[in-house]
């Protein structure tokens, strides 16, 4: 929004949902005597879309399948026109977020709840495909899928690491397709649509830091202590042996259900790998402190 007001324009918002701010844009132009032009319904937006698939297939034309996010199908509609008119036996799968999955389910419109579904691919949350898209995607789609917000949060993460590509969770979904269907794709020559940047510097953060966790190397680790001098002291340079670097520390005595002179101490650990936290929770065990890892279901845990 900001960026847009940079470059002069005015930016108004209106609504809760791309439903409603349509019916005011609507209205805005029949006051203002403007001119309306869909997000993705519109002809001219799904022709200018197609020419995704005609740089694609230029680049590499023996690709026999594209996977293409979709919301409410204007760029899968331009896309598949455009490749099935240049390679008619190539494979056009299109992915949807299960929040709004609103053509791989096909359910009425008022199915939805009043209030927006929370989705980290707002890209393509759209509850009402468009009166052109629909028929084009029906006539020239060869299948569709949902995908669930951990395959998105996922997706994000390795394409930043692997490919250092910073996307939004709606380009992001071509790629959890793949990840949650391998076999489908193996052996073909596939091409993903990543359609987008445009995410919240937190929420990337927080999305490469949870993938830290889930990867092992960041942990909470929750061990029971005697509250005596030295046995804090002891624990970290435990830790420390076994190549943990420990990022935080919490000592609780008061609000914990344990003996009274036992503390609860919650350790936030960085390791390298999940085989590197579960050593570092044996050693903790084998030195007689009761450990737990919370927040996770990285191995180990117990």
């Amino acid at each position: 929004m900001e960026r847009t007001q940079a470059l002069g324009a005015a930016v108004v918002l209106e609504g809760d949902n791309l439903s409603d701010a349509e019916a005011h844009a609507r209205t805005l132009g029949e006051m203002a005597g403007l001119t309306f032009i869909h997000p993705y319904d519109d002809r001219h937006i799904i022709a200018g879309q197609g020419t995704v698939a005609l740089e694609m297939l230029a680049d590499y034309p023996d690709l026999d399948t594209l996977v293409v996010p979709v919301g409410g199908g204007g760029l899968i509609s331009g896309i598949a026109l455009a490749a099935k008119a240049l390679s008619p036996s190539i494979q056009i799968i299109g992915v949807q977020a299960a929040a709004y999955a609103t053509m791989v389910r096909r359910p009425p419109v008022h199915s939805f709840p009043p209030t927006a579904l929370q989705t980290l691919a707002e890209g393509i949350a759209v509850k009402r495909p468009g009166g052109l898209t629909r028929p084009l995607v029906d006539a020239l789609v060869d299948d569709l899928v949902s995908v669930d917000e951990a395959g998105i949060e996922r997706a994000v993460e390795l394409l930043v690491e692997r490919q250092k590509l910073v996307v939004e969770g709606a380009a992001a979904a071509p790629l959890a397709a793949l990840l949650a269907e391998p076999e489908r794709f193996r052996g073909r020559k596939v091409g993903m649509v990543v359609s987008g940047g445009n995410v919240d510097s937190r929420l990337l953060a927080s999305i490469l830091m949870r993938g830290l966790v889930r990867a092992g190397r960041l942990a909470r680790l929750r061990i029971e202590i005697s509250d005596a001098p030295g046995t804090l002291a002891a624990v970290a340079e435990l830790i420390g042996d076994h190549g943990g670097n420990i990022l935080e520390v919490y000592h609780q005595r008061l609000f914990q259900d344990v003996p009274v002179k036992y503390a609860e101490l919650d350790v936030v650990v960085e390791t390298t790998d999940t085989e590197h936290l579960r050593t570092l929770v044996e050693a903790l065990a084998a030195a007689g402190y009761s450990t737990r890892l919370l927040g996770s279901n990285a191995a180990g845990s117990e």
